[in-house]
């Protein structure tokens, strides 16, 4: 069980849906929290429903300025997670150049951005703990997925890199794929989702991992057995079957 009492932690995409269920539990396991996105207001009032210390620090993770602007009102912490997302349904017979670049700007480069402005104080006093959001969808490509699958694709590999580097550390690094999430980006979609969780759901599991040791978790299963068992399939077996109907 990890110690929350008197810690520090930055919680990005903390406006809604998993973002502001984690930064519940976050916030009733005994550490201040951080909370960070575009909306203010929004960010504000969860500030003031949160059981424990809490404060808004309005952050777009698109925008570099934005970042450093508020990585230096936070401050030093213990921990970061981040959960800051963008979604639409993008098939490549219909890609939208401007929503594409979007979602690998929120999904990833946010994250890198976020990542250049806490890791080096992190890794100077060999102390820390990061959480990132990946997502079941990241392990293979799919269908109508353009912008989403790759953008999380991307900070999952960015993860098991830092993992790589940092485990031996005392930098914490911990990749958290969730399956479906009701929130309103999981809204747009049009198929049928198995699995489907209520935010309080995935975040009582998300938070129970941030406990742990371990690097990383993904969750529900089966679901998540049989996505991550799709790296197995060979090309002829696994693009027909994930194709069918379309």
């Amino acid at each position: 069980m990890r110690d929350w009492q008197g810690k520090r932690y930055w919680i990005i995409g903390a406006s809604e849906g998993l973002g502001r269920a984690v930064a519940e539990a976050v916030s009733r396991a005994g550490a201040e929290v951080i909370l960070s996105a575009r909306s203010a207001d929004r960010l504000e009032t969860i500030a003031e429903e949160l059981p424990g210390k809490a404060r808004a620090v309005p952050m777009d993770v698109t925008d570099q300025k934005s970042v450093d602007s508020a990585a230096e009102q936070v401050g030093e912490i213990d921990g970061m997670v981040y959960l800051a997302g963008l979604y639409w349904p993008q098939g490549a017979k219909a890609w939208t150049a401007e929503q594409v670049t979007a979602m690998t700007d929120v999904n990833f480069m946010g994250a890198v951005r976020v990542l250049g402005a806490i890791l080096p104080a992190f890794t100077d006093r060999d102390s820390g703990h990061i959480v990132l959001t990946g997502s079941l969808s990241g392990y293979r490509g799919l269908p109508q997925a353009q912008g989403y699958v790759p953008s999380k694709a991307g900070l999952m590999t960015m993860a098991e890199c830092l993992h790589a580097d940092l485990r031996k550390t005392g930098v914490d690094v911990q990749l958290v794929n969730p399956g479906f999430v009701k929130t309103r980006l999981t809204d747009k979609n049009t198929f049928a989702m198995p699995q489907l969780m209520e935010p309080d759901v995935a975040a009582r599991q998300y938070f129970e991992y941030m406990n742990s040791t371990d690097f990383k978790k993904s969750y529900p299963a089966p679901l998540s057995w049989l996505l991550r068992g799709s790296q197995l399939l060979p090309d002829w077996l696994y693009y027909p079957l994930t194709s069918k109907g379309r």
